[in-house]
């Protein structure tokens, strides 16, 4: 992928985030929309639950590997429109960087010398890819200023549990 991002007509955001399922493990899910915000494909993995010698061998790097390499490389991989950017919320999922070739960040709660700004928030790369700031730098361009990007995110958890609750 070249480091410009398309048109803003052609302009393609990847929201990315996963959630815990009491007794079924972890589900991710990524949404692509345009630059309004409209779906242009939603992937979501199934459930994956670890078992207890996965738990103990992998102690505290479990989360990340099932989130970062497992689920989101997954899901990154598969999907047929594919983002020019990619956004969660799960700091986990930027393990999945090294893995894919999209620029990836992860909303901050605050701020730090290295974040980038889009609208009136901060997100955080991977710290091997910080070339991946040009990428969003240009977005934050593109985008209203007051481009809600949780939003999305929360349009993806609700769709996981939807999904989840039907599957059950």
């Amino acid at each position: 992928m070249s480091t410009t991002l398309a048109t803003n007509e052609q302009l393609r955001l990847g929201f990315l985030t996963a959630i815990h399922l009491e007794h079924r493990g972890h589900v991710a899910g990524l949404l692509v929309t345009n630059k309004y915000g409209r779906p242009l494909e939603f992937q979501c993995t199934a459930p994956v639950r670890p078992n207890r010698t996965q738990e103990l061998l992998y102690g505290p790097t479990l989360v990340p590997f099932l989130l970062g390499e497992l689920l989101s490389k997954t899901l990154l991989d598969r999907i047929g429109i594919k983002p020019h950017v990619v956004l969660t919320d799960r700091t986990e999922i930027l393990d999945s960087r090294p893995h894919v070739s999209l620029p990836l960040a992860c909303v901050l709660k605050g701020t730090t010398n290295d974040a980038v700004r889009i609208g009136k928030l901060y997100f955080g790369l991977h710290a091997e890819f910080s070339e991946d700031s040009k990428a969003f730098e240009k977005l934050a361009k593109e985008l209203a200023a007051d481009a809600d990007l949780l939003e999305p995110l929360d349009r993806v958890r609700e769709a996981l549990d939807e999904t989840m609750k039907v599957a059950a």
